[in-house]
């Protein structure tokens, strides 16, 4: 590994992640590489798991791509020697792990990074046991122990990921709380994108639309959106869900047969994966986040608060915190609660919800803005290569 001081060239990182499909790590790394100066910063990233929809974006940047070659969730033997190969050839600066299986893998390639700092990156908030994966909770108590001496700093993207992870055994004295950021010129109100996207879906001009873009996971309590939905529908019968994302498509059964176990059919726009999230955002009435556990700092808030859309959110990690006095915020996994937010939030009219539409935009360039964001990793990975806590 390469020990000599840093002098005036960009410090080179390398990023170790589970895997480039899109998810909310997955896209802030991709911001974060977007967004950083390349004169203080060159990036790489190495993923446990081949090929994955932010692979390409992400060397489309410039920068180099690889994985190790295994299979999602499994713990390999052949993961750390095939590490140590790659980052023998990179010769980094820093490692900075992304997810609980990378920080695992991170700390046991510790011995072997000499005086290259490693940085851990936490994502989640309250894990729910009995809907998380095994092998996920095993790797969450492992890394509790090895977090008070692997990495040098713990970078949580919320409030609520370094309360949880305090409470699990996790070392607080090395964390540091860094949210995600969003890019204000390319998340931001569009005065066609209302009308282009009804024709698009060929509904009124009047209908009134809530969107959500998520993976298909558990933890986003879809089961409860569609129960919401059909409460909502009894008191805005013309209301429409719009639900985007990998595996948010008609040809998923498991998602249909939820859809018509809550009597929603043909309310439920089922579009799959989309380039232009921030078009669909910045054309809706409403954007919702129903997580009934696991999210830190939800990535579809920040975007569509940025296009000027007001959210409903349910209070899981930060999402409280984030929205404020913009939007609505209600207990998770409470149908009732989220049916009767959205109501109200709908039945505004235009000229209130524009208002907190523009509240919500505010807020974002206050507190969220990526260049300011980006610029916090920086000084973080400065200082540490620097040979200092920052």
């Amino acid at each position: 590994m390469r020990t000599d001081p840093v002098a005036r060239r960009p410090l080179r990182v390398v990023h170790l992640i589970t895997g480039l499909t899109t998810g909310g790590a997955e896209m802030m790394l991709l911001k974060l590489l977007t967004a950083t100066d390349p004169a203080r910063l060159q990036g790489a990233v190495i993923a446990l798991v081949a090929g994955g929809e932010l692979a390409g974006p992400i060397a489309d940047l410039g920068v180099p791509v690889s994985d190790l070659g295994l299979r999602r969730g499994a713990l390999d033997a052949r993961a750390l020697p095939r590490l140590l190969r790659q980052l023998r050839q990179l010769r980094p600066d820093l490692l900075q792990t992304w997810l609980y299986h990378a920080d695992l893998l991170g700390a046991l390639a510790r011995p072997w990074l000499g005086q290259v700092p490693l940085l851990w990156n936490l994502r989640q908030s309250n894990l729910d046991m009995a809907s998380s994966k095994r092998g996920t909770r095993l790797v969450v108590r492992l890394c509790a122990p090895l977090s008070h001496w692997a990495p040098r700093r713990i970078l949580c993207c919320s409030e609520q990921t370094r309360a949880v992870h305090q409470a699990l055994g996790y070392s607080g004295a090395r964390m540091t709380v860094i949210p995600n950021g969003f890019d204000l010129a390319r998340f931001r109100p569009d005065p066609d994108a209302a009308a282009d996207l009804r024709r698009e879906l060929g509904l009124p001009l009047a209908t009134p639309l809530i969107a959500t873009a998520a993976r298909f996971d558990p933890q986003k309590d879809l089961p409860n959106l569609f129960a919401a939905l059909a409460r909502l529908a009894s008191a805005v019968p013309a209301v429409r869900l719009l639900l985007c994302g990998p595996a948010q498509s008609p040809d998923n059964p498991v998602l249909r047969g939820w859809i018509r176990a809550a009597g929603v059919d043909g309310r439920v726009h089922l579009l799959g994966p989309r380039q232009d999230i921030a078009r669909l955002f910045a054309g809706c009435d409403l954007v919702v986040s129903a997580a009934a556990y696991g999210e830190g700092f939800p990535n579809i808030i920040g975007e569509a608060m940025a296009c000027g859309t007001p959210c409903v959110v349910t209070a899981v990690g930060d999402s409280a915190a984030i929205v404020g006095a913009t939007g609505a915020v209600v207990p998770p996994r409470d149908a009732t609660a989220l049916a009767a937010a959205l109501q109200r939030l709908l039945q505004l009219d235009t000229t209130a919800r524009a208002h907190l539409g523009a509240q919500a935009r505010a807020r974002v360039a206050a507190h969220y803005a990526l260049p300011a964001i980006a610029a916090r990793y920086t000084e973080v990975y400065e200082a540490l290569a620097a040979g200092r806590r920052d």
